[in-house]
């Protein structure tokens, strides 16, 4: 197995995902009934995160997809991780799963300001 197939390819920005810059991302959270999903580790989490964000670990995959499960597909969801790695990945397993509306944060948390 490739390495690339272990850990994804980048993901592009698509019609149902669009990748946003902190201020972009900082007003849609503000404006909208949203979905807000921090992809990263819990220790990641607990360090410092965007309020009101949801953590769901995108490395525990059992407990990562079943927590999507229990999403509204009809409303946005709001994603990011570190540096935009995971939640590129995590967006496109969204998309996959029948959710239209994906944002990501462009950068992650470290353009987070």
């Amino acid at each position: 197995m490739t390495l690339l197939k272990i850990f994804g390819s980048q993901t592009k920005e698509t019609n149902n995902i669009k990748i946003l810059t902190s201020e972009e991302f900082k007003s849609a959270i503000n404006e909208k009934d949203i979905q807000l999903i921090d992809v990263r580790t819990s220790r990641e989490y607990n360090s410092g995160h965007i309020e009101k964000a949801v953590n769901i670990d995108f490395f525990n995959r059992l407990t990562f997809v079943d927590a999507l499960k229990k999403l509204d597909k009809s409303r946005p969801v709001f994603l990011y991780c570190h540096s935009g790695n995971r939640s590129q990945k995590a967006a496109k397993m969204i998309l996959e799963m029948g959710f239209q509306e994906i944002y990501d944060l462009r950068g992650g948390y470290s353009s987070w300001s």
